[in-house]
């Protein structure tokens, strides 16, 4: 590689290769991801979980969507160690082919009136193969934005990995939306459906292409300069950094408002038993335009977190999400669709975005370079595992036929949102803090007057990428 570009400009270009990478990459995965949700909201029950009681084939269903998050902590120790160990690059690599291939074979799966009771094992295996790989995404994506961001960026250039998964949300329902609206409902349900899973061939072949341009982060090969300690990263950060890895998990639980929004609030709006009867194609319009309007505001809300701190957009976010969901539910309820898509807007849109704009900056922030990925993956993927079921969980509350829906719902949702906040309001503040010191309790911020010079001289092009003033030559080459 030519060794006489300039070192600003190097990092210039890598910054936005880093940043394009995660973008790219977690919207192709979680394209992945969430067109099963989709699929497991609108189809499998019939498909592949055939049952006398709907209510049944409804709460199965969504629990095989579910046990792709059981997975996901197994695939965030097991991942989490191979990124700290052997470089953020190599596992986003190895989680884009588990998860297109796992994917491209939901799509080619016998029902369940072909193969019997095979077809949802065979489903809930791929379904585990999914959640495994997308374990390592968002953290391994995370982190290496972080690291090669602009110094005081960290918030904005790291939040481009959230706008992508809402991206690949967006995309899912994009996909799904024509072939539910246009194609003739017994060819959609008997072949149509696969389409969208086939397509992950594209997730395999883009994903690779992107992220083999993007070097190692200088603060990963700095620290394999200085040799692998003895101590396994999962050992370290469960010793040395429990208390900030309770609070990512506890946070992450914010998952919750997707969860209503997208899953549960599809099928209390879509499946016959709940007697609401909007239509499959035209409520896949509320999630396509609540994730249109989260691409729009995630970067504006990632660089207001390096203007006033991580937190305050995270706790306002979480506290009004919560209480939307109330609305949102009612909406459903009463059947009208118009209230439920300005609320969904609201909901996820707009409110839930306090969140998932800023834990892809907030998460790693907390724990050191040698253990980032192993603590973030961790954290966030229990607490996002113990929202897994919930679909389930909300269906067996509040199960077709019975009254109150929107107040039980909406009850527990508002719950886990103020668990979240607690927790972000014990948590120390990072956005002032530098690099070289995250994980460290004690880390002095920058002061308020060089912090805004440094991100004035940031947006000029002046600064070197994360503080670091030379490159490592493993890096360079």
């Amino acid at each position: 590689m030519n060794q006489s570009i300039p070192i600003d400009a190097r990092s210039k270009t890598q910054s936005r290769k880093a940043a394009a990478s995660g973008w790219i990459g977690s919207a192709l995965e979680y394209y992945d991801f969430f067109i099963y949700a989709t699929a497991a909201a609108l189809l499998f029950p019939k498909l592949f979980f055939p049952s006398d009681n709907p209510a049944v084939g409804i709460i199965v269903s969504l629990a095989s969507f579910g046990v792709g998050y059981i997975a996901r902590p197994i695939g965030a120790v097991v991942l989490g160690h191979l990124g700290d160990r052997h470089g953020r690059k190599k596992v986003l690599v190895y989680c884009m082919f588990l998860m297109g291939v796992s994917t491209m074979c939901i799509g080619l799966l016998p029902t369940y009136a072909q193969i019997g009771i095979w077809a949802p094992v065979l489903l809930v295996t791929m379904r585990l193969i999914q959640g495994f790989a997308v374990a390592g995404e968002i953290s391994c994506a995370s982190s290496m934005i972080l690291e090669h961001a602009p110094s005081g960026r960290r918030g904005y250039f790291a939040s481009f990995t959230l706008q992508g998964v809402q991206a690949g949300q967006l995309l899912a329902a994009a996909v799904f939306l024509p072939l539910a609206h246009f194609m003739p409902e017994d060819q959609f349900t008997s072949w149509g459906w696969r389409i969208p899973f086939l397509l992950s061939v594209v997730v395999v072949i883009m994903g690779y292409i992107i992220r083999r341009q993007v070097d190692e982060t200088p603060a990963f090969a700095e620290q394999e300069k200085k040799g692998q300690p003895s101590v396994l990263p999962v050992v370290e950060v469960v010793r040395q950094s429990w208390r900030d890895l309770l609070r990512v998990m506890c946070m992450a639980l914010s998952a919750v408002i997707a969860i209503v929004a997208s899953v549960f609030g599809a099928t209390y709006a879509v499946q016959p038993a709940y007697g609401i009867g909007f239509p499959a194609g035209v409520y896949l319009w509320i999630p396509l335009l609540g994730n249109l309007c989260a691409v729009i505001l995630i970067p504006f809300v990632g660089n207001l977190s390096d203007k006033i701190g991580r937190r305050p957009p995270l706790i306002v976010g979480m506290l009004c999400a919560g209480l939307l969901s109330y609305a949102y539910l009612y909406a459903i309820s009463i059947h009208n669709l118009w209230l439920s898509l300005v609320l969904s807007v609201l909901m996820w849109g707009v409110a839930y975005q306090g969140y998932n704009a800023i834990f892809p900056s907030m998460f790693p922030e907390l724990f050191r370079t040698r253990v980032r990925v192993t603590g973030m993956a961790i954290g966030q993927n229990i607490g996002t595992a113990m929202t897994a079921f919930l679909p389930a969980l909300f269906v067996s509350v509040a199960p077709p036929g019975s009254e109150n829906i929107p107040l039980k719902i909406g009850s527990l949702t508002l719950g886990i949102c103020l668990i979240a906040v607690i927790a972000a309001v014990t948590t120390r503040e990072t956005y002032r803090i530098r690099l070289a010191d995250l994980g460290k309790r004690d880390a002095v911020p920058i002061g308020q007057d060089e912090y805004d010079q440094m991100r004035a001289d940031a947006r000029k092009n002046k600064t070197k990428t994360a503080e670091t003033t030379e490159l490592p030559n493993q890096v360079r080459s």
